[in-house]
């Protein structure tokens, strides 16, 4: 018990300092690329902050302890909305880009609207069906796409920046060489670090659950998916105290993205998944937060105290429901 507190306590120490320096990197990088930070924080970021949940859900696929990865992903995902991105906007409100408004929170939609369709069976009565491989790379299919339209968009935007730098070009002088942003240390570092933290809080949060006797399906749904999470809770809370909202946002869209179709599809390819007992209602209530963000953000594109605390009262009814079921 007291080696498992302090592999948590470490763990979070790591996440903390993970996340300060991923974000000051990913805003160095997207001033060197000449892209909004909105689309680092769909992609670089999302992706580093949800190499935790990569790590647990690969080594569960691989062992054939699948509850635990739909537990992980499903849980990550409602924790990201209903606590994490909640907590955010109650101590910083945020503004929401447009792009997320129109493309990529639709696109979260989709993707859990595909796995609660992929889930086959459950919902219409039927003995449970769960996911298999060929369910597997259908996610990995729409990841794809999702990933060629952010990234297409990406190179569109430094291309007009790159016109607009050469129209605005005087008589050219002495020739110097141009001068990289030190973003290289700040991104791996925190990338590291952010690994290196979620594997140790994860390690000592499940110790610590077994220690008190809290059951293997409680565990992946709440300690297992917030402590894969605190990567997006520490790099979100950085990016917002730094006023980088469109990072902080794009930070957990493209994390919930990136959990459904990339981790999930990739586990599910690796190792076919029963539905776990339950599981409908939490796909339902992960698809739920995910339609709740869209009316709070569409009128004033900006996510505030008030809706903030409607999502996380509501996480908490979940949580309570979790530890009752």
């Amino acid at each position: 018990m007291l080696m498992d507190s302090l592999y948590l306590g470490l763990g979070l120490a790591a996440l903390i300092g993970g996340g300060s320096w991923l974000v000051r990197g990913a805003s160095a990088l997207a001033s060197w690329l000449g892209v909004a930070p909105i689309l680092i924080g769909l992609t670089i970021v999302a992706f580093g902050t949800s190499t935790p949940e990569l790590v647990v859900n690969v080594s569960a696929a691989l062992r054939g302890n699948t509850e635990i990865g739909f537990g992980n992903v499903v849980g990550s995902n409602i924790a990201n909305i209903g606590l994490l991105l909640a907590l955010t906007a109650i101590i910083t409100p945020l503004t929401i880009h447009r792009t997320l408004v129109i493309r990529e929170i639709p696109m979260m939609i989709l993707a859990c609207a595909a796995a609660l369709v992929l889930a086959g069976g459950a919902f219409v009565g039927e003995e449970m069906s769960g996911y298999g491989r060929g369910d597997g790379l259908m996610l990995l299919l729409l990841f794809t796409v999702f990933l060629y339209y952010t990234i297409g968009e990406a190179l569109e935007q430094r291309g007009e920046a790159n016109d607009r730098s050469a129209e605005g070009a005087t008589t050219p002088g002495p020739a110097t060489p141009e001068k990289r942003p030190p973003f290289f240390v700040p991104v791996v570092g925190g990338l590291v670090a952010l690994i290196v933290g979620g594997e140790l809080t994860v390690r000592g949060a499940i110790g610590v659950a077994d220690a008190i006797g809290i059951s293997e399906a409680v565990i992946g749904l709440t300690v297992v998916a917030v402590g894969t999470s605190l990567p997006e809770l520490a790099t979100t809370l950085s990016a917002a105290r730094k006023g980088q909202g469109d990072l902080a946002i794009g930070n957990i869209v493209g994390s919930n993205i990136y959990n459904l179709l990339f981790i999930w599809g990739l586990s599910v390819t690796i190792e076919p998944s029963a539905l776990p007992s339950g599981g409908a209602v939490d796909l339902l209530v992960m698809t739920g937060f995910s339609l709740l963000l869209l009316p709070f953000v569409i009128s004033q594109n900006r996510l505030g105290r008030r809706e903030s605390v409607v999502m996380l009262v509501g996480y908490c009814v979940y949580v309570g429901w979790l530890v009752i079921r």
